[in-house]
């Protein structure tokens, strides 16, 4: 005789933080492939013309990794990939310019909290019709949490003299994780909404 109870699936039971989390986790990919596709189009970052080029390529990347990881109460596809790409094309060009084209520690550091400033920024103005006021954190926090990348990917021994637009997957997954709670507070928002 068959059971007739049925038991929920592993899908359904989770907590939705845990499925948010873990979908937001995969998006860390956009990183280094934007960074590959990057460095194949234009080459290291030691001019201003190879950081905008390379920061605009990899923002796409960046971004539409992000806006699949945000989930479906996330931005509008347009508005977050290309706040994302032009925001990353003028903070590369600004931040790689203001170091030189350096890739010492602390001139990473300097760069990637630029980037991450410039990206934060054009995001925040994309979520703050969803957040409000908690937008206004999100470019400092993740001027601060680009620094990190570029700190943890220079501490492992990737190779940065190579001049890379972003930093390697290292400080890709600390970002990641990292900035994890974005997409927890749309969806938390969306729910609440509901």
């Amino acid at each position: 005789m068959s059971d007739l109870t049925t038991t929920p699936s592993p899908t359904t039971s989770r907590n939705p933080w845990l499925r948010t989390t873990e979908r937001w986790m995969v998006t860390f990919i956009g990183f280094p492939l934007g960074g590959l596709v990057a460095e194949l189009v234009a080459g290291p970052v030691d001019s201003s013309r190879a950081a905008l080029v390379g920061g605009l390529i990899t923002g796409l990347f960046v971004g539409l990794a992000q806006w699949w990881g945000i989930g479906r109460g996330g931005p509008a596809v347009r508005q977050w990939i290309a706040a994302t790409a032009i925001a990353l094309m003028v903070g590369l060009g600004v931040g790689a310019t203001a170091v030189g084209f350096s890739t010492s520690l602390r001139a990473l550091v300097i760069q990637g909290a630029i980037c991450g400033l410039a990206v934060g920024a054009a995001q925040a103005f994309v979520l703050r019709a969803r957040l409000g006021r908690p937008a206004l954190a999100w470019p400092p926090a993740l001027a601060a949490i680009w620094a990190i990348g570029w700190a943890v990917t220079t501490l492992f021994g990737v190779q940065v003299d190579q001049q890379f637009t972003v930093f390697g997957s290292s400080g890709a997954l600390v970002v990641t994780a990292l900035t994890a709670v974005l997409p927890l507070m749309i969806n938390c928002r969306e729910e609440s909404a509901s």
